[in-house]
């Protein structure tokens, strides 16, 4: 049983080690759970993860209570079938989905998920930027996967809902380390319907592509909608597509927040990748590396943060072990032949 120290890197640790479990069916005894957090041990959004992928895998568990810091996780092959996980409140439903995805390449019919729980929550990826950014640049390697949206839900109340769907898998090498000449820029602004009146997600989306357009970025798609949700909220999503590649910046919305100030916070972010040079930004490529561990290529990034060193990490207590090679402006990251 493979030993994994849980202590940094909060929940992504225990998330990606129950993931990696998964789909390769090695048990895995993961101790110090998020000992570095104000709270340690297990909340409701991790514990969905580890009921879901229980249910999912048929697993042997123990530990698996509110506050555990040790779990004990011994997964059998995934089994296809519809499931249903709920993480109650706000948790977020794209950190649930990002443990699930990497079992596509070990099913052999169809599954799904319905999560409910937040979709544009604080501390994870918009699930926005997942259905419209990250899975369609998945798809290109040839990750068979789709979220569909039925309800979005913003802290504090949630009520947020979706689906994953995976379809069985073969993928092939990830070639990101070039991402070609800029095509066009696409702008995604989603708000609660009683900001309406104030036009907060058209006011995101029109500062946004002004921003854009000053830096001689051009902007093909503008989408805005006004959602019925049981918490006021607003996100936003940009998206700089390449000729290979393609990225994602978002922010969220908070009390006394302007929408202008939203869209200025996404663009920083984006104005700094785009200037770097580097094919995946830095959120994608840390949930991208699981595959590319699988499947093989290369990928390059502005800079290796503490989540994407983390991430390596467990991927090499896994017997993934993958090549970082740093130059001045960027960062390579390849599979190990």
């Amino acid at each position: 049983m493979k030993e994994i120290d849980g202590s940094e890197g909060g929940g992504q640790i225990f998330r990606s080690a129950l993931g990696l479990a998964a789909v390769t069916q090695q048990p895995v005894r993961i101790t110090g759970i998020r000992g570095n957090r104000p709270e340690p041990g297990l909340k409701p959004q991790h514990l969905t993860v580890l009921d879901t992928l229980t249910e999912i895998t048929d697993a042997t568990v123990s530990g698996g209570e509110p506050g555990s810091s040790t779990v004990e996780f011994d997964p059998g092959p995934p089994q296809a079938g519809e499931y249903t996980a709920r993480i109650g409140t706000a948790g977020s439903i794209s950190l649930l989905f990002d443990a699930i995805l990497p079992l596509a390449t070990a099913i052999d019919e169809p599954l799904s998920v319905t999560a409910h729980g937040g979709t544009e929550v604080k501390w994870s990826p918009p699930l926005v930027v997942h259905q419209q950014i990250k899975l369609p640049f998945c798809r290109q390697f040839g990750l068979h996967a789709s979220i569909e949206r039925h309800q979005t839900g913003f802290y504090p109340a949630g009520g947020g809902s979706a689906t994953l769907h995976l379809q069985p898998t073969t993928l092939s090498p990830i070639s990101a380390d070039d991402r070609g000449e800029f095509v066009t820029a696409r702008v995604y602004s989603i708000a609660s319907q009683d900001l309406a009146n104030k036009d907060v997600a058209s006011r995101q989306a029109v500062t946004a592509e002004e921003q854009l357009d000053s830096h001689d970025l051009d902007v093909r798609t503008q989408q805005c909608w006004s959602v019925d949700t049981k918490s006021t909220g607003s996100a936003l999503a940009v998206e700089l597509e390449y000729e290979h590649t393609r990225a994602g910046f978002d922010a969220l919305g908070s009390p006394g927040l302007p929408a202008e100030e939203v869209a200025e916070q996404a663009l920083e972010e984006a104005f700094a990748f785009h200037t770097s040079g580097a094919a995946v930004d830095r959120q994608l490529a840390d949930q991208l590396l699981v595959f590319l561990a699988m499947a093989g290529g290369e990928l390059s990034i502005p800079a290796v943060t503490d989540h994407i060193a983390s991430s390596l990490e467990l991927l090499g207590q896994f017997g993934f072990e993958l090549d970082v090679e740093e130059s001045e402006s960027q960062v390579s990251i390849s599979s190990v032949d």
